[in-house]
């Protein structure tokens, strides 16, 4: 078979680059907003007296929402595309901001950070269906570039909350809104050519070519592909949420250089992700799976025992790898259930990352108990799930019907079942 299970009759010819572009610049600010919980939470700490399961409980509650909500909102605009909901998106994490940056006491910032993670579940289905629309066929390559942008700002937080935000205080979080009605004004003109798009295909039918493997394969498939993502995810919470402190505890590093030892994280992360979607097209996303999942298991249970600059070079290495997965998973789900590229994305950007919010709840309780170093010990494991894979349907069994029978196979708006 050819690299997707299910190609569009009609699928444009030509990669829109400015919509790509546009989006991931939009998947940036979306996530530099997003990072900059995690990257203050030092900050809050101190400020608020907060205890780790605290601080483990504000990531869950953003995570937890977006997780809740994702695949929710995925499921409907699969059968209602909402164009203009991106801009609301990136208003409800604009208020998530502004609640940060004013609030008197806890309960205020939990409620910041379910803004963010609502405003996390709008923006992610409907945005990876934008890419999938302007990818032109080369679905991995605009996954990544989708995804790197969101990685970029995950990476940037850290950094503009050591260099802004630490010195400046808690209210210079405010002056971060402005990127947010950046956000909103060119989601606004994405969201036009989204809909001009939708109404461009109105009427247009498509043939599917179905992938032939039975509901129930697929079902198993897609549990697999979304425990892979949660054992990255536990790894990459523990890394967001309490790297910082691991360093300071055990280097005895200051709050800026923790932070910019996350920065070389996330920034590797980003690079992995780059290299994930095309590596995905070249040699298949199955491959990828493989490697990033599992080869990243040496590496993470060497962590915990390195000293500082054996930690800064085994993170670089680990964030590589671990990010390159993300994107041939999502095309690999895409692929297995055609049509539904918002519940795919709102399950994996949603659902997955949710439970990797939980898991930083719970890592926050271990760490009140058996302290920072613990947690990177035991998470250490968590790419042993990798050799989940082998369970996972190889090409050779994803075989399309005959061409005779897939022009039969016509779709009016009617979305297959997981």
């Amino acid at each position: 078979m050819s690299h997707s299970a299910s190609l569009p009759a009609d699928r444009p010819e030509r990669t829109t680059w400015l919509i790509l572009v546009a989006i991931s610049l939009c998947h940036m600010l979306n996530d530099v907003m997003q990072s900059l919980l995690a990257a203050i939470y030092p900050l809050l700490k101190s400020e608020f007296s907060l205890q780790f399961w605290q601080i483990g409980f504000l990531t869950f509650a953003f995570q937890g929402t977006a997780s809740l909500l994702q695949p929710a909102v995925g499921a409907i605009t699969d059968r209602r595309p909402m164009p203009m909901s991106l801009p609301l998106g990136m208003a409800s994490s604009l208020l998530g901001l502004v609640a940060l940056a004013t609030a008197p006491g806890y309960a205020m910032l939990v409620t910041g950070a379910m803004l963010i993670g609502i405003g996390s579940a709008i923006f992610h289905p409907e945005a990876s269906r934008v890419a999938r629309m302007a990818s032109g066929g080369r679905y991995g390559t605009a996954q990544s570039f989708f995804q790197v942008g969101g990685n970029a700002g995950t990476a940037l937080g850290p950094l503009l909350a050591a260099f802004i935000v630490v010195p400046q205080g808690r209210g210079s979080i405010l002056w971060f809104t402005a990127l947010a009605a950046l956000g909103i004004v060119i989601l606004s003109r994405v969201g036009a050519w989204y809909a001009a798009y939708m109404r461009a295909s109105a009427g247009r039918r498509k043939a599917m070519r179905p992938h032939g493997l039975s509901r129930a394969r697929v079902r198993q498939a897609i549990v697999i592909l979304a425990l892979l993502t949660f054992s990255k995810n536990i790894y990459t919470a523990s890394i967001t949420s309490y790297y910082t402190f691991f360093l300071i505890e055990k280097f005895g590093l200051t709050q800026q250089q923790s932070q910019i030892m996350l920065f070389l994280f996330l920034a590797a992360m980003a690079v992995g992700v780059i290299l994930g979607g095309p590596l995905g097209d070249r040699f298949r996303p199955l491959t990828v799976i493989w490697i990033s999942i599992l080869g990243v298991l040496p590496f993470t249970l060497a962590l915990p025992y390195a000293g500082l600059a054996a930690t800064g070079v085994l993170t670089v290495i680990i964030g590589v790898i671990l990010a390159s997965a993300f994107p041939a998973i999502v095309v690999f789900a895409q692929e297995l259930v055609p049509g539904r590229v918002g519940l795919i994305a709102g399950i994996f950007f949603g659902f997955a990352f949710g439970m990797g919010g939980i898991a930083a709840a719970v890592l926050g309780v271990i760490a009140d108990h058996q302290g920072v170093e613990f947690v990177y010990r035991l998470c250490a494991w968590m790419p042993l799930m990798g050799v989940l894979t082998i369970f996972l349907p190889r090409e050779a069994a994803m075989v399309a019907v005959p061409e005779a029978e897939a022009r039969a196979t016509l779709t009016t708006g009617d979305q297959p079942e997981i």
